[in-house]
């Protein structure tokens, strides 16, 4: 009565101190007392109570050598005082045997217990008891046969698993049982065993539970777990299967520990309880490599595994024979996070662990405790001697952190989530992985980029409207017609692309910053690997690199389908010239040289370029590839940009990836762009400046039309008024505006200004049609290609009268289609649009930016800038190579460069009535 008394009273305060929450203090076995023994079901030291000491193995409490016990499996024995005059205890120590000298046996002999009589003498064993396995004491048989049936036998409808039951009543249940032999042998025992409140047998009440956790595909609705579920922890030493008993969610900020810190790349210390098959309880141990990897490798890449604050993945390809060579049986764990409490004590917290295969099937039984690598035990069929017919081993484990531990809500701080998979073929591979996850909750951070590109969205809207209107104004349209809606769409296009750009730059940029700057405690992770976010970012890189290069066709059509017209202010010579035959146009004096020569050297710039696209493809290989940079873009928080071989290299980060490649790229441009215009422009060559010259001395004025209405004027008009002359004359005149003896170059008196925007009225622009359209309608009809006589005379008179036409325009001969010169209000320069109509004079606004050089590449070095950023950002993506993202970046630039060339020498040589022979 009192074993008994002692048995509930102890059973009360262990549940009563497992009930306050999941944590609990670190002890391992031989720190209890003598008093105490390890109670391997709560993993803590209990109180043996009065008449009891701790055993050898320290599970249990035993009677001192006075006292008889009880032992049916419950760790705490029974005991009863023996009378010291006459009565001995028993060998198993389990009965007082009245004795008559028989407290010191001879050499040759052995002691005798009659169990039955309660007598002991010194003499052979008798045939009613079994001898131990040393042959030099008797035994009684296994208790519950001497409980049962107060012998050593039992009804074969009694005997369940080897044990001999008085009651072997089950639930009512309805459920599957797996078909194994060893749930044929042990599930009904361990059940019997752990529910009778005779035995209490501890082991047995662990056998069920790793019973129900071996049944991965069923568990709440395998018989395992129906047994398991109807017995009453509080009455047994059964363990605990889940986390919790209820939602995990809605009581984690009860459970999981608050104040959890980890600093950078420090190590997380996580142990283990180790459980045989059996239920036998093998001890704590630490984490470390290759612990909970099937995968093999050196110590230091598994151990790397456990570095906080970097991801990490590990597959492999193993045999099923492997798997079942390494573990024969399964060996089954409980996960804890060691940690200090903050006042010196070590504590120990369960890691909950989610079972993928019930969720995938609908069978969302909460996070469990208890969870095993392989079992080939359980798919034995007919005798445990047999092979398996089946393993089910972990193909997929993965330790998942969310952050910030110090302060768990919804999710715990750490959680195991196991996929299990079950393979018939022990000859078959498998391929199985193991990775540690870091994630937090990035609402915020989505928030935040939805309101970024809602806004510049809205921004984008609104300048592709004010572009398009821009441009109707310069074609002299009057209502929206299909192409104006064309036309919006691919100004649009260029600012949606900037938009994604900024975005996806900024956020790169910012999680550069934030997460590989954390130099303390770790509370910021990168998104998850294929995650929403993740995912997101992806699209909108390959949305903005999609839009960039439309706007990029867009502005190379432009470029390409220009109007363009060299003046030739050259004034005929002295000599007369004979008089022309009929149908052909009049003989010129004047050398055509000078046009060629200009015509050329504007096809030469055509794709000049403010950076060398091979020296900034080579100077960002060798940023990220020989220096390291690259290394950077890894999930994890090392800045190492030169990691050892037997460093674990953790996953790419694309965001990572996308923000170091940017940023480089975009600094090594503008390092680029600096340098030629502060110094190479200034101290070595300015081809856009040289070529406005270069019209001066030639005495070639251009007219470039990029739109109807609207384009650039270069005036090229000597101020000499003849440059077909000879070298000496040549010097004179150049010394002469050295010394500022002649007039100034502009187009007005006394300004210096050369270059224009101009927007010509309607009037102007058909009577430049209108002397154009017979050559367009000779174009048209003459489909073979080949320049007849009367088409070449056509081309030269329409040459001569369109170089009339202009330089009788420029020199104010036409007063219904004059012109004013003046200066471009702040306002329309920032906004890139003009205020007045051209409708019935044309407008010359003084250029001193050289803005016609946007119709060449020259003027949208930042468009093609981002295009190759991009264009190299989205094969890496797809890739993960940035060399081979250098190779295909650079051969569709020098396509892009080749078809912008061809076509746009078609097109010089078409609108200047140069022959297109003449352009080399």
């Amino acid at each position: 009565m009192l074993g008994a008394v002692i048995v509930s009273l102890t059973l009360a305060e262990l549940c009563l101190a497992q009930g306050s929450g999941t944590s609990l203090p670190f002890v391992q076995p031989q720190s209890c007392s003598s008093s105490h023994f390890y109670d391997v079901s709560r993993l803590q030291c209990a109180p043996c109570g009065a008449g009891l000491r701790r055993g050898a193995d320290g599970l249990r409490c035993i009677c001192n050598d006075t006292s008889r016990m009880v032992d049916a499996g419950s760790p705490i024995a029974r005991c009863t005082l023996c009378n010291p005059d006459n009565e001995v205890v028993s060998a198993n120590g389990r009965l007082c045997l009245e004795c008559t000298n028989c407290k010191q046996c001879g050499d040759n002999q052995v002691r005798d217990e009659d169990l039955a009589l309660r007598t002991a003498s010194c003499q052979n064993c008798s045939d009613k008891t079994v001898p131990n396995a040393l042959g030099n004491i008797c035994v009684p048989c296994q208790e519950t046969f001497i409980l049962t049936t107060n012998s050593c036998t039992c009804p074969p409808n009694n005997l369940k698993g080897g044990l001999c039951f008085g009651n072997t009543k089950l639930p009512s249940r309805s459920a599957r049982l797996p078909d194994s032999i060893w749930y044929e042998m042990h599930l009904q025992a361990s059940y019997l065993a752990c529910s009778n409140l005779t035995y209490s047998n501890q082991t047995a009440c662990q056998l069920l539970t790793n019973l129900v956790v071996l049944d991965v595909n069923s568990l709440v609705n395998g018989e395992a777990y129906i047994l398991y579920s109807s017995i009453t922890p509080t009455t047994s030493y059964l363990p605990k299967l889940f986390y919790v008993d209820t939602n995990i969610a809605a009581s984690l900020g009860q459970t999981a520990p608050k104040g959890l810190s980890f600093q950078k790349d420090s190590q997380i210390s996580l142990k283990i309880v180790k459980y045989d098959a059996g239920g036998n309880f093998l001890g704590w141990e630490d984490v470390s490599g290759g612990t909970l990897q099937l995968c093999l490798d050196t110590q230091t890449l598994l151990d790397a595994a456990y570095r906080f604050g970097s991801s990490y993945d590990q597959s492999c390809t193993m045999r099923i024979s492997d798997l079942l060579g390494r573990f024969p049986e399964p060996v089954l764990y409980e996960l804890f996070l060691q940690y200090d409490d903050g006042q010196g004590q070590a504590m120990v917290w369960p890691i909950p662990v989610r079972n993928l295969n019930l969720d995938r099937n609908g069978l969302g039984a909460g996070a469990l405790r208890r969870f095993f690598l392989v079992d080939g035990l359980t798919g034995r069929r007919g005798s445990l001697s047999n092979p398996p017919s089946s393993v089910t081993y972990a193909k997929d484990l993965v330790l998942r952190t969310y952050l910030p531990t110090s302060n768990p809500i919804s999710e715990p701080p750490f959680l195991l989530t196991v996929q299990y998979a079950q393979a018939e073929d022990l000859r078959a591979q498998t391929q199985v992985t193991f990775a540690v996850r870091y994630e937090m909750k990035h609402s915020a951070h989505k928030r935040d980029t939805d309101i970024a590109l809602g806004v510049l969205g809205s921004l984008a809207v609104f300048i592709a409207m004010l572009e398009t209107s821009s441009w109707r104004r310069r074609s002299g349209l009057e209502f929206i017609d299909v192409v104006t809606i064309v036309k919006y769409f691919a100004y649009f296009a260029g600012a949606l692309s900037n938009t994604f750009f900024l975005v996806t730059f900024g956020t790169g940029v910012y999680w550069l910053i934030v997460y590989k700057g954390q130099h303390s405690t770790v509370e910021v992770m990168l998104p998850p690997a294929g995650g929403e976010i993740e995912t997101g970012f992806i699209i909108y890189v390959s949305c903005a690199f999609g839009l960039k290069a439309l706007e990029l066709i867009h502005i190379l059509i432009v470029q390409m389908t220009v109007s363009i017209f060299l003046i030739d202010w050259e004034k005929p010579k002295g000599r007369s010239l004979p008089k022309p035959e009929a149908n052909k146009a009049s003989p010129s004096s004047v050398s055509i040289w000078r046009t060629y020569f200009i015509a050329n050297e504007w096809n030469e710039i055509q794709t000049k370029r403010k950076i060398n696209p091979i020296l900034q493809l080579f100077v960002v290989l060798l940023l990220l590839e020989v220096i390291g940079l690259k290394n950077i873009a890894r999930r994890d928080l090392n800045l190492n940009l030169h990691p050892g071989y037997e460093v674990n290299l953790a996953p790419w980060s694309p965001i990572l990836r996308f923000g170091i490649s940017v940023s480089m790229w975009l600094a090594v441009g503008l390092v680029q762009v600096l340098f030629f215009i502060g110094f190479c422009e200034r101290f070595i060559e300015d081809k856009i400046q040289q070529f406005v010259d270069l019209c001066s001395v030639s005495n070639v004025s251009v007219l470039v039309l990029l739109h109807r209405c609207y384009g650039y004027y270069i005036h090229g008009r000597s101020v000499h008024g003849q440059a077909d002359i000879g070298m000496e004359s040549m010097y004179l005149n150049l010394k002469k505006e050295e010394d500022n003896l002649c007039a100034m170059r502009g187009l007005e008196p006394n300004m210096d200004v050369q270059t224009f925007e101009v927007l010509i009225s309607n009037k102007v622009r058909q009577q430049y049609d209108r002397i154009l359209s017979p050559l367009n309608e000779a174009a048209r009809g003459n489909r073979t290609g080949r320049e007849d006589s009367a088409t070449l005379q056509q081309n030269l008179k329409a040459y001569f009268t369109m170089n009339k036409f202009l330089s009788s325009f420029l020199e104010h001969a036409y007063k219904d289609m004059d012109y004013v010169v003046r200066e471009k209000l702040f306002l329309e320069r920032i906004l890139d649009f003009e205020f007045q109509r051209s409708e019935d004079r044309s407008f010359f606004y003084n250029d001193d930016r050289t803005l016609f050089s946007n119709a060449l590449y020259y003027g949208h070095e930042l468009v093609l800038l981002l295009f190759d950023t991009l264009l190299f950002s989205v094969v890496d993506l797809g890739t993960q190579d940035f060399v081979l993202a250098a190779i295909i970046t650079y051969l569709v630039q020098k396509i892009l460069e080749l078809v912008r060339e061809a076509i746009s020498r078609r097109n010089l040589a078409t609108k200047t009535l140069v022959d297109e022979r003449f352009l080399i």
